[in-house]
């Protein structure tokens, strides 16, 4: 652990002091009262050989569970009924004597054993109904408590007598945290002494945050009652670009992103490329089993987990993989020989991960930042994201207070709303030599009428079509389609005047209506250009009349990725760092580690494959099951070539893990660098 340290950032004071570990475990124990025999085959020396032979170094252990019951004496709660012994001190303690950290877990935002003694300390709805997960009196599952009511101090109880007998963990994860418009009798005496009005959705929404600010203040100093420098995690399962009003609570982050659980691959890269700017250290979590937590006896293929832990690393995280362990109170074996066949490479890497930090050509500015109500993850933001990934392209997700300075170009995507504050910091980037581009209405006035900035064009409002269709000029359209493509999503009427002009669009005859329809779907294109561009190129600024990433993550049309991959490309030209032959499907990135003077770049290719289906399951499953992306063959991918420039020359390339210096060649400032085989992850130092 580092020496304690304070930094400033965004004009919040952080604590930097802890530092995590590569190789972390989340070992779920949420156990039910009716199962007997908690804990009994839990033995020391198998707990141990299992944390060794999975490469663990760290491992998050329960206090408390959903279910509501502890698993240490305690005199706060109740513990386990069939519990006959300090178990997490047993866990503790063998844990410890082989060097391997010991955050440990409490239950926040769920707590079964306080609803059923307390179930007026339940969220509840403006309709009077209980709000959460499990809702109806005879519904299994876990009951959603308000952080509002007396169950918040229960909770802040917990945590105290948790620190106070173990002072030498290594944190505090508190899990579900959350608040929802509840109406409980608390919340309802809170908003009127606030002067809020509770049949107003904006003043419901308006209490609930203030309740959620109560819940970090407090179990934070719970945290830190007898350790100022106790470590301290609050999960919700998502770290949300431009809420950093929170970040105060944290001591570190954890990105809770299971690709099986309905993540998906391409989920956890988009919140990496946002907290890689952020003043924390960081942990990516996925999970061992082959759906989500909770699965007892599901094992995904070992080469999914040796890619997700390569992807971790490659994108600027630490690791931490999800298990659950039995009531038993036995490690699992072939869990933790799955975990310790990815865990294996992680620890031979680890030497060229620390303190590396992202190099990125590209600045993504996140819709979800600057409009926070628009939910977790919007389609604009997930589009531009994997339209990054799978264009090979360097880029950093960023919200509206990040320095936007050492990126070549800005991309505000579909449905960014720019501020007059955030337009004099976009000012300040186009003065210094940046580049924009804007799709949808991003940086348009409300009608789109307008444009903030000169672009070169008139804009006359929406199109009273969709969908429309579009011809790219030559040097921007996918090889295999010289003809217009359809846009299924309403443009914006653009007719250029002195910017150069992107292509142009062609309307449909007609909308479909019971009145004029045309064959099975929308009607086909008129021979005759409309009158109108696709979009215009205007000294520093871009603009694209469709909100072309909410296109691509809803319909994933090759062609349009060709098209829009093709337009960045062009902004960068030249000042593009990283170019490569690899398929759409293989991931790059890049980071410099400046201490050892070198930069690493890291190329990465698994084949996934969607299998499974909708089939509706009964007997004791939470869910009816649907496709699941599963990684099974690491396919070798042959002769791969990397062209990149760098501001250093570099003096040599080398895969150190298989000490071979590969064959390179430099050319007016470029590197090539060639690969005769990638299986799943390489690791390329260039010093």
């Amino acid at each position: 652990m580092l020496s304690p340290r304070t930094i400033t950032c965004f004009g919040n004071q952080y604590n930097m002091a802890h530092t995590l570990r590569y190789r972390q475990v989340h070992l779920d124990f949420h156990t039910s009262p009716e199962i007997t025999g908690i804990g009994e085959q839990f033995d020391e020396a198998h707990w141990q050989q299992t944390l060794k032979r999975g490469h663990v170094d760290s491992i998050t252990l329960f206090a408390t569970c959903h279910h509501g019951y502890a698993y240490y004496d305690t005199k706060v709660g109740e513990r386990h009924p069939h519990l006959a012994f300090d178990l997490l001190r047993k866990q503790f303690d063998a844990t410890k004597a082989i060097d391997v950290n010991a955050p440990i877990y409490l239950t926040a935002g769920v707590n079964n054993w306080a609803a059923y003694n307390h179930p007026e300390w339940r969220e509840v709805g403006y309709d009077g109904r209980y709000m959460g997960w499990a809702c109806d009196i005879t519904q299994a599952g876990f009951h959603t408590i308000c952080f509002n009511t007396p169950y918040l101090d229960l909770l802040c109880d917990q945590i105290r007598e948790v620190v106070k007998l173990f002072p030498n963990c290594d944190g505090i994860f508190l899990d579900i945290i959350s608040q929802r418009q509840c109406c409980c009798k608390w919340c309802l005496a809170s908003m009127d002494e606030a002067g809020l009005d509770a049949t107003i959705e904006a003043d419901r929404v308006t209490n609930a945050d203030a309740v959620l600010l109560k819940y970090y203040q407090a179990t934070t100093e719970a945290v830190k009652a007898f350790d100022a420098d106790m470590p301290v995690f609050h999960n919700s399962g998502h770290i949300s670009p431009g809420k950093r009003d929170i970040l105060r609570y944290f001591s570190h982050l954890e990105l809770e992103s299971l690709p099986t659980g309905g993540w998906g691959y391409d989920h956890f890269p988009q919140s990496a490329r946002y907290v890689a700017q952020l003043p924390h250290d960081v942990l990516g979590m996925t999970g061992k089993f082959h759906t989500t937590w909770g699965e007892f006896g599901g094992f995904k293929h070992p080469n999914a987990l040796r890619y997700e832990c390569a992807a971790m690393i490659a994108h600027g995280t630490k690791c931490s993989v999800g298990d659950q362990l039995h009531p038993s109170g036995k490690l699992d074996e072939s869990t933790y020989n799955l975990i310790g066949a990815a865990y294996a490479e992680v620890e031979a890497k680890e030497v060229y991960c620390d303190g590396a930090q992202n190099v990125a050509d590209i600045g993504l500015l996140s819709s979800v930042a600057i409009n926070p109500s628009a939910g977790r993850e919007v389609h604009s933001d997930v589009g531009a994201a994997r339209i990054m990934l799978e264009g090979h392209f360097l880029f950093n997700v960023l919200d509206s207070e990040m320095d936007f300075t050492p990126y070549k170009l800005l991309i505000l995507p579909d449905d960014v709303a720019v501020d007059d504050r955030l337009k004099a910091k976009l000012d300040i980037y186009l003065s210094q030599g940046g580049k924009l581009l804007l799709t949808g209405s991003s940086g348009l006035n409300t009608d789109r009428t307008a444009c903030l900035w000169d672009i070169g064009a008139t804009l006359e409002g929406i199109s009273p079509f969709q969908p429309d269709y579009i011809l790219p000029a030559a040097h921007l359209r996918p090889d295999f389609c010289q003809s217009p493509m359809v846009m299924y999503l309403p443009s914006t009427r653009l007719k250029v005047a002195a910017g150069e002009s992107l292509g142009d669009i062609y309307d449909p005859y007609f909308n479909r209506t019971f009145k004029h329809f045309c064959s099975h779907q929308h009607a086909p294109n008129q021979p005759e250009t409309s009158g109108y561009q696709l979009g215009v190129q205007h000294g520093q600024i871009t603009y694209l009349a469709h909100p072309v990433f909410t296109l691509y993550a809803g319909y994933g049309s090759v062609a349009y990725r060709r098209f829009i991959t093709a337009v960045i490309d062009h902004l960068l030209g030249d000042h593009r760092t990283v170019r490569t032959n690899m398929p759409s499907s293989a991931r790059v990135s890049l980071t410099h580690q400046l201490e050892h003077d070198r930069y690493i770049l890291h190329l990465l290719y698994a084949n996934t494959i969607t299998r499974g289906g909708p089939l509706e399951l009964s007997g004791g499953t939470v869910r009816a099951n649907q496709p699941i992306e599963v990684i099974e063959e690491l396919t070798p991918l042959p002769d791969v070539c990397v062209d990149i420039k760098l501001p250093v020359p570099v003096g040599s390339a080398s895969t150190p893990l298989s000490q071979s210096q590969l064959a390179t060649q430099q050319e007016a400032g470029q590197l090539r660098i060639q690969l005769p085989r990638l299986v799943n992850h390489e690791l390329i130092v260039l010093k």
